[in-house]
Order: C-alpha cells, then sequence, then structure tokens
C-alpha cells in the first residue's frame, strides 16, 4: 500500500492484503448498516373514487407513512376522464389534507400521461434532519 507516493522515492508498506480486504468489507458493513433505506409506496385511485374507498386508501397512506415510507398517490384517467383534471386534482388535495397530521407533501399534483401523482413525505423523517 502506498503511504507517500509523492514523495522521492515512494513510500510503501508491506501489508497482509487479506487483513486488509477483511477489514474494508467490515468498514462498508457497519456503512450500511447505519442506512435507512426508504422505499416509495403508491396508492391508485380514480378520479371518481366513492368515500368509504377513499378512507381505506387514507389509512393505507398513514401506515406507510407512520412505518417511515414515502406514498405516492397517483389518480389514473381513464378514457375522456382525462379531460377533466381539476377532479382528480381535488381528490389528491383531499387527500393530501387528511394526511396532514402524518407527512408533508413534497410534489404538488402534477400530471405525468395519464396520471396525475403527488408525494409525502413522513413527518418524523422531517424532524430528524
Amino acid at each position: 500500500m502506498n503511504v507517500a507516493p509523492t514523495a522521492k522515492p515512494p513510500v510503501c508498506r508491506i501489508m497482509d492484503y487479506g487483513k486488509f480486504k477483511y477489514e474494508q468489507s467490515k468498514k462498508e458493513k457497519e456503512a450500511r448498516k447505519n442506512q435507512k433505506v426508504i422505499s416509495i409506496k403508491e396508492i391508485r385511485m380514480t378520479p371518481n373514487i366513492e368515500d368509504h374507498d377513499f378512507d381505506t386508501k387514507v389509512k393505507a397512506a398513514i401506515k406507510f407513512l407512520q412505518e417511515g415510507d414515502k406514498v405516492k398517490a397517483a389518480v389514473r384517467f381513464r378514457g375522456r376522464e382525462i379531460s377533466h383534471p381539476s377532479i382528480g386534482q381535488a381528490v389528491l388535495e383531499k387527500m393530501a389534507k387528511e394526511l396532514e397530521p402524518y407527512g408533508l407533501m413534497e410534489r404538488a399534483p402534477r400530471l405525468e400521461g395519464r396520471n396525475m401523482i403527488i408525494i409525502l413525505n413522513p413527518r418524523h423523517a422531517e424532524k430528524s434532519s
């Protein structure tokens, strides 16, 4: 291993390569252990969702946010529904309002193809960072 490669002559150290590789893998494992993997859970709806179905989706989103996952709420427009994006936007804003105590809106409602999506971050993650 080079200790001072820019020196004249270069300074090197003789070492056990197996031990070096072992210590490197231990360091990498320790770094991975301290990481928190945040996954994105998706909830799909239609613009004309019924109240009970909406409540069920909100409960699922609350569970995901409490577990520390991001939530991607999507309204899928089928057929001629795409001509009324304001209905889908209202559904997503209603969901964001219901989930306000549990998560913060990262991205406002935005149309992507035939889907309108919002992304919500869990609230406790905001406090810690």
